[in-house]
C-alpha cells in the first residue's frame, strides 16, 4: 500500500473521505445471516426477506439522510489512488462471503423450519446477494489483471450470468447509448418490456463476439476456450454440487435467487442511460460516449455499497478506472435519487414516467427526436412531444 508519508504533498493533505465507509458494501452478502439471526431473534418470518429490506427500505433512507457528495480526486492522484491496494481486497472480500451465505441459505432451506413463503424471501434475499455481486464482477471484470478477470467469473456463476463478462466489456461499451445496444433502454419503453429485451439480446450478443472471435483464431465456438461456455460450466458445476450436497429440494431456489440477481443487474442497466441517445456524426459513425449520455448520482450510501456505479459517466469514459477514482462530471445528467431508489421507480412504470420523461426531455432541451426513443411507440411519443 502506498504510504501517506512517503506521498508528494498533495498526496499528504487530500484525503478519501470514503476510504473505511467501502467496507459497508461487505454488509450486502452478510443478508442470508442477518435474515437467519432476526428471525431466530425475533420469531418474524418477515426477516427472512432482510435483502430487500435493506436495499429498498433501509438504503434509500439513509441516501435521504445522509445527501449526496460530488467531490472527485485530484487529477494527479487519479493514479497513486488506483494503486492503493486495500480498495481491491474491498471487492476481493465480497466474493467468499457471498458463497459462504449461500451454502448457509442451502442448509436453512434444507434443515430450518420455514414455510415456502419464507423461503421464497430467502431466496431473494440470496438473489439480492447474487445481484449486487454481479456489480463486484462488473468492477473486478474491467481490469487488465487475469485473476480479478477470473474472479469476475466466479462471482457471476451464482446469477447464472456468465456471459455479462463478455456482452459488457466488449459489447455494451461500444454500443451504449444507441439503438444497436440491448442494455441501453429508450424513451417509453417500460422495465418489464426492456427485461426480456435486454436478457435475450445480450445473451445473443455475447455468443456472436465469442463466435467471431474463435472464428478469427479458426476455432469453432463449441470448446471451453469460449468465454461464454466455460462461465456457464461454472454455474452448472456450482449448482451441480449444491444440489448433490443438499438435495434436489435447493434447486428451485437456487433458480429463484439467480432469475432475481439477473434481473437486478437489468434494472440498474434500464436506468443507467434510459432515453440517452448517441448522435450520429456526418461520416455516420456514432460520437464518442460523453458524460451526457449516461444518468449519474452522487447520493453517498447507494455509492458506497455499489462502489461507485452512480459515476457511471466517468466509468464509460475510463472503463479500467478502479472505483474509488471515478469522477463526477457537473455535465452529466443527474438521477433524482440514487440507484436503490430508481430501481423502485423502474418496477413501477407509471411512477417511472412521471419522474424521468420529463427529464429527458429536459436534457434534450424538448427536442425528443434527439433521444433513444422506443420504436415499439415512436409514432405516439412524437405526436405527444413534438417532433
Amino acid at each position: 500500500m502506498t504510504s501517506i508519508e512517503n506521498a508528494v504533498p498533495e498526496q499528504a493533505t487530500w484525503r478519501d473521505g470514503k476510504r473505511y465507509a467501502w467496507l459497508l458494501g461487505l454488509i450486502i452478502p452478510t443478508a442470508p445471516f442477518l435474515a437467519w439471526g432476526l428471525v431466530s431473534a425475533t420469531g418474524l418470518g418477515l426477516f427472512w426477506w432482510a435483502g430487500p429490506i435493506i436495499v429498498f427500505g433501509l438504503i434509500p433512507l439513509i441516501d435521504l439522510l445522509v445527501g449526496t457528495d460530488a467531490e472527485n480526486p485530484p487529477d494527479s492522484l487519479i493514479d497513486w489512488l488506483e494503486n492503493d491496494r486495500y480498495y481491491r481486497w474491498v471487492t476481493y472480500l465480497y466474493l467468499p462471503i457471498q458463497y459462504v451465505s449461500l451454502a448457509v441459505a442451502c442448509w436453512l432451506w434444507t434443515t430450518h423450519p420455514m414455510s415456502i413463503v419464507d423461503k421464497i424471501g430467502l431466496a431473494i434475499t440470496v438473489g439480492i446477494v447474487a445481484g449486487i455481486g454481479i456489480n463486484t464482477a462488473h468492477e473486478l471484470g474491467h481490469k487488465k489483471d487475469q485473476l480479478e478477470r477470473w474472479l469476475s467469473k466466479i462471482a457471476l456463476a451464482q446469477s447464472a450470468y456468465g456471459h455479462f463478462f463478455i456482452e459488457h466489456n466488449r459489447g455494451h461499451h461500444v454500443r451504449v447509448a444507441t439503438p444497436e445496444d440491448p442494455a441501453s433502454s429508450r424513451f417509453g419503453e417500460t422495465f418489464w418490456g426492456f427485461l426480456p429485451r435486454s436478457v435475450i439480446g445480450s445473451l445473443k450478443s455475447a455468443w456472436g463476439l465469442e463466435k467471431a472471435r474463435l472464428a478469427r483464431m479458426n476455432k469453432s465456438p463449441w470448446t471451453l476456450r469460449n468465454d461464454v461456455l466455460n462461465a456457464w460450466a461454472m454455474t452448472v458445476v456450482l449448482f451441480g454440487a449444491l444440489v448433490a450436497f443438499y438435495g434436489v429440494e435447493v434447486l428451485p431456489y437456487l433458480l429463484i435467487q439467480a432469475v432475481f440477481g439477473f434481473s437486478l443487474l437489468e434494472a440498474v442497466n434500464y436506468l443507467e442511460h434510459y432515453g440517452l441517445m448517441r448522435q450520429k456524426e456526418p461520416r455516420g459513425r456514432y460520437e464518442r460516449p460523453a458524460p451526457r449520455h449516461s444518468w449519474n448520482s452522487n447520493n453517498v450510501c447507494t455509492n458506497v455499497f455499489l462502489y461507485h456505479l452512480q459515476r457511471h459517466s466517468d466509468h464509460h469514459a475510463n472503463p479500467t478506472r478502479r472505483y474509488q477514482a471515478l469522477r463526477h462530471f457537473e455535465q452529466a445528467p443527474q438521477l433524482p435519487a440514487g440507484y436503490a431508489s430508481m430501481i423502485v421507480f423502474a418496477y413501477l412504470p407509471p411512477v417511472w414516467r412521471k419522474v424521468m420523461d420529463k427529464r429527458v426531455l429536459a436534457h434534450y432541451e424538448g427536442d425528443i427526436t434527439l433521444a433513444n426513443v422506443n420504436p415499439r411507440n415512436r409514432a405516439k411519443i412524437l405526436a405527444r412531444y413534438g417532433a
